[in-house]
């Protein structure tokens, strides 16, 4: 397999580049695409953390800060085996692009830290999340970088994170990290949020094409918490779930599955072939599953050239981060399958937390109506937008997306004199 198909930065500049060409075919300045290829800062950091027996063990992290020409850098900090240099470099060029495209002044960020976080007690994962705060905490907070959780990164981390940031700065600051737990500031609704957001991209993009979510059929890759909650609010609209998956194992019946048995069943912590009616897969089998929709949520580099061609869906919604490669992009393209990119189809994260620094900073804070109301308001236009741009370029909803969000972000730069 091509390495550089798996590079997540290289597919990110790969995206990048396509739609540039689209936006920018009539000139061979690419000025402005040289400063958006490269992120503004990337920090690597060593941090020593004292264990439970007394040793001290060295773990790796990572900060990735794109592009603030909008505003602060924002986005997630993720505790996993497998985070590096590349992935942390791609997903804040993903965020930049995502919080321009649903127009909110923030630009892209993104952390992690080398490490499998089930490894450690409860005490170790507290001090490890606050040496990376001490590491850092020059180069983030209120007004330059605001951090978020992701993958294996909880409320209660993100807490410790805060306060940790507070102590260091001598203050009390509940806008230094979203994505805490309510008594430290966390805005109602968060939880829901990316499942919420991307069932509206859903609808409206369904609806764009004249098509309804009833009765339709869905594979949905990975049931963690955005993934069954999305699976139960696409079941309440009308839809069925034949398929899903966890990290190691899928289940799929035509007939439907029982989304709060599996639900009841992921919450003790078992594994998903526990579910005893339906017919079991390894985990990526569940992509090439005849349906309707299909709903990648694990990780990136999940559809390849090598496994695009046995895609069978009319439509794919990104509920993960870059989990198709550019050149799967092309395979399906040409076999008509429209995929809704993960900028716009998993942006409910990064709205709503875009809405808890705004209550944190006001120190005044909203029911979930109003939450849900303004959610729903921001996704309609910006799915509208997407589609009339894809329409309007004859390209793909991606590069449609990234159109929007370059012209955003190109004209913030200039107007600050950036370029």
């Amino acid at each position: 397999m091509n390495n550089i198909q798996l590079d997540a930065f290289e597919n990110a500049k790969t995206q990048l580049e396509w739609a540039y060409a689209l936006y920018n075919k009539d000139s061979s300045d690419t000025n402005e695409l040289s400063i958006l290829s490269v992120p503004k800062r990337i920090l690597e950091i060593q941090i020593p953390v004292k264990m439970d027996d007394g040793t001290v063990k060295m773990f790796q992290g990572f900060r990735s800060q794109h592009n603030d020409s909008r505003g602060p850098f924002k986005w997630g900090i993720r505790f996993h085996q497998d985070v590096n240099r590349s992935e942390v470099k791609a997903l804040s060029m993903w965020m930049s692009f995502k919080c321009a495209v649903i127009d909110i002044p923030l630009g892209g960020g993104k952390g992690g830290i080398i490490v499998n976080p089930k490894e450690l007690s409860l005490w170790e994962l507290e001090r490890l999340s606050r040496g990376y705060v001490r590491q850092l905490y020059k180069y983030i907070g209120p007004g330059k970088d605001v951090p978020a959780p992701d993958v294996n990164t909880t409320p209660q981390i993100m807490a410790w994170m805060m306060d940790e940031y507070s102590l260091l700065v001598g203050k009390y600051s509940p806008w230094s990290f979203t994505g805490k737990p309510l008594s430290s500031g966390w805005s109602k609704w968060r939880w829901a949020a990316t499942a919420q957001w991307g069932v509206y991209v859903l609808q409206k993009i369904l609806e764009l094409r004249g098509e309804g979510i009833e009765w339709k059929r869905i594979c949905l890759q990975w049931a963690g918490n955005a993934g069954l909650t999305m699976a139960q609010l696409l079941i309440d609209l009308g839809a069925k779930i034949i398929g899903i998956s966890d990290s190691k194992w899928g289940i799929y019946n035509e007939s439907g599955l029982d989304i709060a048995q599996i639900s009841k069943i992921k919450k003790s912590r078992w594994s998903i072939i526990e579910y005893t009616d339906a017919t079991q897969l390894w985990e990526k089998e569940i992509l090439e599953k005849p349906c309707d929709i299909l709903i990648p949520a694990a990780l990136e580099n999940q559809i390849t050239s090598e496994n695009a061609d046995r895609i069978h869906t009319k439509l794919i919604l990104e509920l993960a981060n870059g989990p198709i490669t550019p050149g799967a992009d092309k395979i399906l393209e040409d076999k008509n399958i429209t995929v809704i990119p993960d900028i716009l189809a998993n942006a409910g994260g990064v709205m709503v937390s875009y809405f808890e620094q705004v209550q944190n900073d006001m120190n005044f804070y909203w029911e979930e109506e109003e939450i849900d109301e303004k959610l729903n308001k921001q996704i309609t236009h910006a799915a509208a937008s997407v589609h009339e741009i894809s329409q309007e370029y004859s390209s793909s909803l991606r590069s449609a997306a990234y159109i929007i969000a370059m012209k955003r972000i190109f004209s913030a730069m200039k107007d600050r004199g950036e370029v």
